[in-house]
């Protein structure tokens, strides 16, 4: 693999985990453990991993709790449920909360290994998406704007619609196009809650050579001037 992928286990299986720990690194990953559901939360807000593995049954916040969580707000990091609930019934809701696969417990670590493998090849992991808008670097994958070396963090929805004005740039992209992209429907509240992200963008972009305009009823232009 090009980047060494930064994984986040959450389980409150201590021994186990630690063995699964030291097997991941032995194969050059790196690893941020949590033993329960918030700690978990709290690791992943601070390292954004890109993998978690996760148990379910867990103090304090379930795996399922968690998941819900993150995917509040991140729809991209990949989450692999590895537990010992097996029922048709968990693995489904599994799934519903856009789990990317459900190992159940007890699996050879090497399938775990393959897996991973399968999920994150060299493409992927190299595919670091920046555009250069102006004399601002969006780095889309993580989610952030760089400008006078320095560096602003913004939320992944906000990166999502961003994306999307950058890769139509000049261009008029309708306000349908980003509400169905990024919240699947055009509904009244996901427009309301646009207009919000939009006006967030709009503070996070110091760049005077961009500006997002809004054309009444149509959508809106990320204009990039001139330097």
């Amino acid at each position: 693999m090009n980047k060494r992928l930064n994984i986040l286990l959450v389980d409150d299986d201590l021994k186990n985990a630690m063995l699964l720990k030291r097997f991941l690194e032995a194969e050059n990953y790196g690893v941020t453990y949590a033993n329960n559901g918030r700690v978990g939360w709290e690791l992943y807000s601070s390292e954004k991993p890109d993998l978690i593995l996760l148990d379910i049954n867990m103090p304090e916040m379930n795996g399922f709790e968690l998941a819900a969580l993150i995917r509040e707000h991140d729809k991209r990091t990949i989450i692999f449920f590895l537990t010992d609930r097996t029922e048709k019934a968990d693995r489904l809701k599994g799934f519903s909360l856009k789990g990317n696969d459900y190992i159940p417990k007890p699996f050879y670590p090497e399938e775990l290994i393959a897996k991973i493998e399968e999920r994150f090849n060299d493409d992927t992991i190299a595919d670091e998406r920046i555009y250069q808008l102006g004399n601002t670097l969006f780095n889309v994958s993580q989610s952030s704007l760089t400008y006078n070396n320095e560096t602003t963090a913004i939320s992944v929805r906000q990166a999502e619609i961003l994306d999307i004005l950058a890769a139509n740039s000049n261009h008029i992209v309708n306000r349908d196009t980003i509400l169905e992209s990024v919240w699947g429907d055009a509904s009244y509240s996901n427009s309301l809650a646009l207009n919000v992200q939009i006006t967030y963008l709009r503070r996070h972009i110091t760049d005077p050579l961009l500006t997002i305009i809004s054309i009444k009823k149509r959508g809106y232009i990320l204009q990039i001037n001139p330097a």
